[in-house]
Order: C-alpha cells, then structure tokens, then sequence
C-alpha cells in the first residue's frame, strides 16, 4: 500500500505544480461551499491525530520505549499544527474550500493509517538503536526542521497586526535565502524522522509532504514576485541558494 500511496503522491505533485491548491493566498472563487479558515485547519491537521493513535494503540500502547518515542516526535508536530497554530493565525474573515479540507483529511489519515498500524505491529528496533548513526542524524534533521519551521512559521504570524489581512515581504533569517523556510523546515522535519525510524511509511510520509510543499512553495514564490515589484531577486523558492 505503501508503493501505492506513493503513485498517487506523484500523481499529486505533477497536478500541484500546475494548479496551486485554493486555500490562504491562492484562494479563489470555483470551488463549492467554504468553512471558516481556522475551523478547517483544526479539522484536517487534527484527523493525522485520530487516525495515528486509533491504529497505533489497536491492541492497547506498544510496550517499546523507542516506538514510544517516534510517536511523540510524530504527535508533537501536529498538537502544534491542529491547536496550537491555528489559533495563532491572523486570519479574521478567510474562508477554506470544503473540497480543500476534505482532501487533507483523506491524506491525514492514510497516513496517519500508514505510520500507526506499522509502529504498533511491525516496527523491531534493538535496544540500543537510540544510539545508532541513523537515530542520531536523524533525530538531528527532525530538530533542526522543527526550528526552521516553527521560527518560519512565528515570523509570517507576526508580519501582521491581529485585525490586518494584507501581506507583507517576510525578511530575516532564511527568508533572506528562500520564499519559504517554514515549508523547508517541514521537509527536513520528515527527511529526519524518515531516516531516524528508517521504516517505508516514513519515507512515504516524506515523499507525500514534499510533493504537497515543493509546487506549494513555487506558487507563493510566483505570488510574491508577481505582487511585490520589490521582492529580493536573489531568493529561491524552497532551497537555499538552489531551487
């Protein structure tokens, strides 16, 4: 199923990079009936969660400490994406396609599906994986992606006044290189846990977030160039220096 979900993940991208999903900046008119913003991100980031821990704990919680611990790395992420980030937004009066939330669930728990049922049944690591070079550098990758991300993240939050909706060019840090560090961040965030777990749902989860980013990444590089006659030229969209 694995290889399957990765099919559609590329499916996913070809379609992505030539149609930029309607939601926040790229909303636009044609696509049904709408919920507000905020209510949509709780629903479709907080499905990763239901889906993830019904599967996880089927036959009760894994008794192995590091399956344990690559849940919690897992559920940090998205406890911060589902309740803590959408409350933080600056985004009074937006509005989400349904079809757009919908979809995100689909993937949410697929995924959640994927990762779960493989910690709880399949997943064997020996007792000292915590200090093996895969763990280590991994762990480091998904800390390091946290950072960027979060930082990214709490720098387009507070481009804004509470009451405002107009964009502004985000500066400082990676945004002096890239569009989009806190889409950068993300994927380092699951390059490291993919290698930390090294276990194919991972990698899936992995393919399936940079085909969701990278397109996402280019559209909001050809919105700000296309809105900002001032836009640094010499940023990238998602990579430093690179792409």
């Amino acid at each position: 199923m694995n290889y399957l979900w990765m099919g559609v993940a590329a499916i996913a991208f070809g379609y992505l990079l030539f149609r930029d999903a309607p939601y926040g900046r790229h909303v636009r008119p044609g696509w049904g009936p709408t919920v507000d913003n905020r209510f949509g991100w709780v629903v479709m980031e907080f499905t990763v969660i239901v889906s993830f821990l019904t599967f996880f704990t089927w036959n009760g919680w894994p008794s192995s400490g590091i399956v344990t611990f690559f849940a919690g790395c897992f559920l940090l992420h998205y406890v911060n994406r589902s309740l803590v980030y959408p409350f933080r937004l600056h985004t009074t009066g937006k509005r989400m396609p349904i079809v757009i939330m919908l979809s995100a669930m689909t993937f949410n728990t697929v995924n959640g599906f994927l990762l779960g049922y493989y910690f709880a049944h399949f997943a064997d690591y020996p007792p000292n994986w915590s200090r093996t070079a895969p763990f280590i550098a991994g762990l480091l990758l998904f800390l390091i992606g946290m950072v960027i991300n979060w930082s990214a993240d709490n720098s387009l939050i507070h481009l804004r006044q509470p009451d405002e909706t107009n964009y502004r060019i985000p500066r400082g840090g990676l945004f002096n290189r890239i569009s989009c560090p806190n889409h950068f961040g993300e994927i380092l965030e699951w390059a490291g846990f993919s290698i930390m777990t090294l276990c194919l749902p991972a990698f899936t989860f992995l393919v399936w977030t940079a085909a969701n980013l990278i397109p996402r990444a280019l559209a909001h590089h050809r919105w700000y160039r296309s809105h900002f006659t001032d836009y640094p030229t010499e940023r990238k969209a998602i990579i430093p220096y690179l792409f």
